[in-house]
């Protein structure tokens, strides 16, 4: 599988989750700029990067501000095997760092973001 073809089915997971959650997800197709998914919910909006490794690490060298055009910007790495963490981007992730993505989305997320 090309990296191309995992990425966009990664996208397309996080995408579904975010929607069973009451988010409504625009994805950013091809998308070469800083962010992949748009994710709006009860007036709010959320920039999202995606990322994914099978390592216990990640090495981040894109966008690294929390906000994007003054909304919240929120890095998404998926470690694979249900390990999917949501936080602001830095440059090393690691399998514990910020928030589980189901934590995120019950919740916990809502309240970071306001």
């Amino acid at each position: 599988m090309s990296s191309k073809t995992k990425g966009y089915r990664i996208e397309r997971k996080i995408k579904h989750l975010f929607e069973e959650n009451a988010w409504k997800v625009v994805r950013a197709g091809g998308s070469l700029g800083e962010y992949d998914l748009i994710a709006f919910k009860n007036g709010r909006c959320l920039f999202m990067q995606i990322k994914s490794t099978s390592r216990n690490k990640l090495y981040y060298y894109g966008y690294t501000n929390d906000s994007y055009e003054s909304f919240p910007f929120r890095l998404v790495v998926d470690f694979g095997r249900g390990t999917t963490r949501v936080l602001p981007p830095q440059r090393v992730v690691g399998k514990t760092d910020g928030l589980d993505i189901k934590e995120f989305l019950v919740g916990i997320g809502d309240k970071e973001l306001k």
